[in-house]
């Protein structure tokens, strides 16, 4: 993995882990197990979207 992806994926992981976190609490559930869920899948969703957005930028 380049030094670009998980420089970007710091941004984009954080982004969308903060998006589903907020969804999941506007929908009203309020568990442990989702809000950490919510996280972890935002986390997770920003390694794809990081290659992606690096291959646009041509740095692969």
């Amino acid at each position: 993995m380049s030094l670009l992806v998980l420089i970007l994926h710091l941004f984009i992981g954080a982004t969308l882990s903060g998006v589903a976190l907020v969804i999941v609490l506007v929908a009203g559930i309020d568990g442990l197990w989702p809000l950490i869920g919510a996280v972890l899948g935002g986390f997770l969703l920003g390694f794809p979207a990081a290659k992606l957005v690096a291959r646009a930028m041509g740095g692969e």
